[in-house]
C-alpha cells in the first residue's frame, strides 16, 4: 500500500475528472498528477533525500493536497504543522523531527521567517502564497514552473509516511510515526462504511494538518471523488458552499456542527439555502452530546450520519458507527451514542490493569491491534514501549463493550481534554501553570462547554502569602503554550483532594461539573 496509489489509479482511468476545486479554480486528476510530480522534482532538487522530513504550515488549500502527495512521491516524509501552536512549539517539533524544508502560505509567512532563523535543521522555506515572496524564501509556483515531472518513488508499506505531532504528557509534543499501510488501511475502513464514493463531492473544512482530514482525503483519493477546499471553517461560508458546490459529504468535529446550527438560527436567511445535496455527515475528534446529535439529524434530514473513534496513534480510526445506526431504533437502544464496532482489519479489547480482557459491560482500558497501529513515537522509545505492549496499542481511554460488540467510551484514563476537536493534555497545562511563582499546586481538568465540547478549567492552590488572579494565570499560560490549551476558567482552593499516595483525585474535581453524565466520545 502507498498513499499515492489512488492518484495513480485515476490518472489512468479518469484523468479528465475534476480532482480539486479551490477558490474558484478547478484542476483535473491529470493536472494534479503533473503538479505533484513537479513538486517532487523541486524537493529533490533542493536536496531532499530518501526519508527526509518536509513540513507545511498553512491553512487549507489545493497546495496542501499537493504537499500530501508530492512529499512521498519524492521519497520523503510528511510533517504537517499544527497551525494553532506557538512558535516555540512549532520550532521544537521541527528540530525534534530534523525537518529540512518548510512550506508556508500567506497567513504564516511572517512566522515562517522567524522559524527559519531559529529552527536548527530548516535549510529552505518555500512560500506558497499569492503575494510577493518574502526575502529569503523560494516561490512555490516559480519552482514548479521550471521543474519537470519525475517518476513516483512509490514509498510504501511499512515505510514511514509521516510524523504527526500530538500533545505531549511531559510538556512537549510527541511525534507519532505512521506508515503508508497505517493510513491506507484506515482509509479503507472508512470506505467500508459506504462513504466517500467515486461520485462524492467532499468539502474539506477540518484543518488539513489534522490527521482526521488527511484520512478522509486518502479515502477519497482511493475512490476518485472531488475535493472542494475552504481555507478554514467559517460557518456561513460552509453553508453557502454546500449549496453552491453541491457538496455531498463533509467531516466535522461536533463543535463545528454546533456552530453550523447556531449560525442558521442566528441568520434566518440561511434557512432558505438548498442543502439537499448533503447526504453524508461524518463526525468525530471530540465529545458529542445526544442533544447536539439529535438537533443535527433534524436540521439535515437528507444526510446520513457516521462517526469514527480513534486517535492519531491509530491512523486514526479504531471503531466506526455507520449511518444505519443513526435511526430511532438505535436512539432508543443507546447504540447511536456508542463509538460503534471495531473497524475492518482492527481488533479491540477492553482490559484490566494486567491486560486481561474484562467481561462485557465492564469498564476497562481500550486497547487496539491491527495494521492501523502506529510505528511508534519519534525519539521516545520508553513512551513507545509503554503504549505498544504485547502487540496492542494501549489508548489510555476507558470504556466498555456491550454484548453486541459496540464500544462505549466513558473516560480518558490519561486525563486528556478535548476542546473543539483539539487534544489537550492536562500535564502540559499543569506544567505551564506550575511555573508561575505564586502557584503551589495545580490540577487541570476538562469541564463541559456547549460550544467546544470541553474547556480547560484550572484548580489552583497558591503558595502561602502569595496572590494571583485568574487573569494572571491565563496570561502566564499564553506566554508558554498555545491559546487553545490555556484555561478558560480558574478556581482557587485551600487544598486539592488527594489519594492515600498523594495523587490528585481528578474524579472529585470533575464531579460538580459533570455529575452522573457520561462524556460521550465521538
Amino acid at each position: 500500500m502507498y498513499i499515492t496509489q489512488g492518484l495513480h489509479r485515476h490518472l489512468q482511468a479518469r484523468p479528465d475528472a475534476t480532482a480539486v476545486r479551490f477558490e474558484g479554480r478547478s484542476i483535473t486528476y491529470a493536472q494534479l498528477g503533473d503538479r505533484v510530480a513537479r513538486l517532487a522534482c523541486v524537493l529533490q532538487g533542493l536536496g531532499v533525500n530518501r526519508g527526509d522530513r518536509v513540513a507545511m504550515l498553512s491553512l487549507n488549500s489545493q497546495r496542501y493536497i499537493e504537499y500530501y502527495l508530492g512529499v512521498p512521491w519524492a521519497d520523503a516524509v510528511l510533517n504537517p504543522v499544527n497551525i494553532r501552536w506557538s512558535a516555540a512549539e512549532i520550532i521544537y517539533s521541527l528540530d525534534d523531527s530534523e525537518t529540512t524544508v518548510l512550506i508556508v502560505d500567506d497567513t504564516f509567512k511572517a512566522l515562517g521567517s522567524r522559524i527559519a532563523a531559529e529552527a536548527k535543521t530548516i535549510r529552505t522555506v518555500i512560500y506558497a502564497g499569492e503575494g510577493e515572496t518574502p526575502s529569503g524564501m523560494l516561490n512555490y509556483e516559480a519552482l514548479l514552473d521550471v521543474a519537470h515531472p519525475i517518476e513516483d518513488a512509490r514509498r510504501c508499506g511499512d515505510e514511514m509516511l509521516g510524523i504527526f505531532y500530538t500533545g505531549g504528557t511531559t510538556g512537549f509534543p510527541k511525534g507519532v510515526m505512521l506508515s503508508h499501510s497505517n493510513v491506507a488501511f484506515s482509509a479503507m475502513a472508512t470506505l467500508n462504511m459506504g462513504t466517500y464514493g467515486a461520485d462524492a463531492v467532499f468539502l474539506h473544512v477540518m484543518p488539513m494538518f489534522h490527521l482526521a482530514d488527511f484520512a478522509a482525503m486518502t479515502a477519497l483519493f482511493l475512490s476518485g471523488g472531488t475535493h472542494v477546499v475552504l481555507p478554514s471553517f467559517i460557518p456561513q461560508m460552509v453553508l453557502e458552499t454546500i449549496e453552491h458546490e453541491r457538496i455531498s459529504e463533509i467531516l466535522l468535529a461536533p463543535t463545528m456542527i454546533q456552530m453550523l446550527l447556531d449560525c442558521r438560527d442566528k441568520h434566518p436567511q440561511l434557512a432558505s439555502l438548498e442543502l439537499g445535496s448533503l447526504t453524508a455527515i461524518g463526525y468525530g475528534a471530540s465529545p458529542i452530546t445526544p442533544v447536539l446529535l439529535d438537533r443535527a439529524r433534524e436540521a439535515f434530514p437528507a444526510a446520513g450520519f457516521f462517526q469514527g473513534y480513534g486517535m492519531t496513534e491509530l491512523a486514526p480510526m479504531a471503531t466506526s458507527l455507520s449511518a444505519e445506526y443513526h435511526c430511532q431504533a438505535h436512539h432508543d437502544s443507546g447504540k447511536m451514542y456508542s463509538a460503534g464496532r471495531p473497524a475492518i482489519c482492527v481488533e479491540v479489547r477492553i482490559v484490566d490493569v494486567h491486560d486481561n480482557e474484562v467481561p462485557r459491560g465492564t469498564v476497562g482500558e481500550i486497547i487496539v491491534r491491527g495494521p492501523n497501529v502506529m510505528l511508534g513515537y519519534l525519539n521516545k522509545p520508553q513512551e513507545t514501549a509503554e503504549a505498544l505492549r504485547n502487540g496492542w496499542m494501549h489508548t489510555g481511554d476507558g470504556g466498555y463493550m456491550d454484548e453486541d460488540g459496540f464500544i462505549y467510551v466513558c473516560d480518558r484514563l490519561k486525563d486528556m481534554i478535548v476542546s473543539g476537536g483539539e487534544n489537550i493534555y492536562s500535564a502540559e497545562v499543569e506544567t505551564a501553570i506550575a511555573s508561575h511563582p505564586a502557584v503551589a499546586q495545580i490540577a487541570a481538568i476538562g469541564i463541559p462547554c456547549a460550544k467546544w465540547g470541553e474547556t480547560v478549567h484550572a484548580v489552583i492552590v497558591l503558595k502561602p502569602g502569595e496572590a494571583a488572579t485568574g487573569e494572571d494565570i491565563i496570561a502566564h499560560c499564553r506566554e508558554r503554550i498555545a491559546g487553545y490549551k490555556c484555561p478558560r476558567s480558574v478556581e482557587f482552593r485551600e487544598a486539592l483532594p488527594l489519594s492515600s499516595v498523594g495523587k490528585v483525585l481528578k474524579t472529585e474535581l470533575r464531579q460538580p461539573f459533570w455529575g452522573d453524565r457520561k462524556r460521550n466520545i465521538a
